[in-house]
């Protein structure tokens, strides 16, 4: 057998683009980005690259936005502008406040739910040694604002320093309304204090509403109820509302992107139109991983990836090479391991489900795991990168 002579696997590259603005043509963009990127660092496109652009180029070529007080009229509409009980946030300056804004502008009293002890992401309120040390019993126990304090006193944001409890509490009274805060995770235990209802979990939601609703809620709406119509005017997204926003300015929000699909089409028909490669294409926001230290899972969008070409649906089907060679193999070595690995990954099935050799291989969406390799490698600063190159991420072994 020839020796595979290739030594690089998979390539992300961060590809520079304009500022986008509203309006821009976005397809154009990123195609020319793109081949404008290959030929100054002298690399070419290949079939099965991916190209994946971040959801918030793509929603401000949109133009999708919408204002606290988009916000606050929709939220009065539907929850009555009353006592509004808003459960399950996220702790986050950029995901929420301007949301909350809205919100406490749309109601007259807020009564605030937050999870213990920590947001749905991760954000911690307070430590689990610490939430120990009290015999607090986060599944059960529901704590006012005066028993949390009188118990754990004030925690700030690890990475930001923020004391979020604080810190809505003063949001919510600044837009005029009342606000009382409560710590539980039980969606019921709010039913104690108001029967209308805004649950604003992002991936849990739909059990969230479910069990309102069976416990006798009123008025039930997700954070994917906000803005999925224009308000006075405003950006919207059918499908998730205010979920995936992000703070554009002190008064409006950056909604996700919607009806991306003939944007990812558009730009794979121009690259295979002007360098004859079928290249995948996806939008991707945030990736789904953990870091260990701030104990935070990135995924506060509602999905990793709104919109993909086709050839991105599904999984993985890979052999582990470590697998192979301790078991099957473990009496080979060099070229006769090499052409025995090799020949199995060229024999192996489409679907590897079940297959001790697949073992340890990871089990997640093809949009799942290219988006998050694409948010680390965009990151969320000054990068300039909004565009990822992907190439090689379907290469194996064999491929020489």
């Amino acid at each position: 057998m020839e020796q595979n002579n290739r030594r690089v696997g998979t390539v992300s590259r961060g590809i520079r683009c304009p500022i986008i603005r509203e309006g821009d043509d976005l397809a154009t963009i990123v195609s020319e980005s793109v081949i404008e990127a290959a030929s100054s660092e002298g690399f070419e496109l290949r079939d099965r690259d991916v190209i994946s652009i971040t959801e918030s180029i793509v929603a401000r070529a949109q133009g999708n936005y919408a204002s606290v007080d988009d916000i606050a009229d929709d939220v009065r509409a539907k929850l009555g502008g009353g006592t509004v009980g808003v459960i399950f946030p996220i702790l986050s300056r950029n995901r929420f406040a301007i949301c909350l804004r809205g919100i406490a502008k749309g109601a007259k009293k807020v009564v605030l739910m937050l999870s213990y002890p920590s947001d749905e992401v991760g954000n911690e309120l307070v430590s689990l040694d610490k939430i120990d040390e009290a015999g607090v019993n986060p599944y059960s126990d529901v704590l006012t604002l005066e028993h949390y304090r009188e118990l754990f006193g004030v925690n700030k944001h690890e990475f930001t320093g923020v004391d979020y409890v604080e810190y809505y509490g003063n949001l919510i009274r600044e837009c005029g309304a009342e606000a009382e805060i409560i710590f539980a995770n039980q969606p019921k235990a709010i039913l104690s204090y108001a029967d209308h209802i805004l649950t604003c979990d992002i991936h849990t939601r739909a059990r969230t509403k479910r069990i309102l609703l069976a416990n006798g809620a009123k008025v039930v709406c997700g954070l994917d109820d906000i803005l999925n119509a224009p308000v006075n005017g405003s950006g919207c997204n059918e499908s998730y509302g205010l979920l995936g926003s992000n703070k554009s300015t002190e008064d409006k929000v950056k909604l996700f992107p919607r009806d991306c699909k003939p944007l990812v089409l558009d730009i794979q028909s121009k690259i295979l139109k002007a360098t004859g490669k079928h290249v995948e294409v996806m939008v991707y926001g945030d990736g789904a991983f953990k870091d260990p230290k701030g104990k935070i899972w990135e995924l506060a969008d509602p999905v990793v990836s709104p919109a993909y070409t086709d050839g991105l649906i599904g999984t993985p089907n890979e052999l582990k090479l470590k697998y192979l060679a301790d078991n099957d193999f473990k009496d080979l070595s060099g070229d006769a391991l090499r052409e025995a690995i090799s020949a199995s990954i060229k024999a192996k099935k489409d679907n590897l489900v079940g297959n001790m050799a697949s073992q340890g291989t990871t089990p997640r969406q093809l949009t799942d795991l290219i988006g998050s390799l694409c948010d680390l490698t965009s990151g969320s600063g000054d990068k300039g990168t909004p565009v990822v190159l992907v190439q090689g991420y379907f290469d194996n072994y064999t491929n020489s």
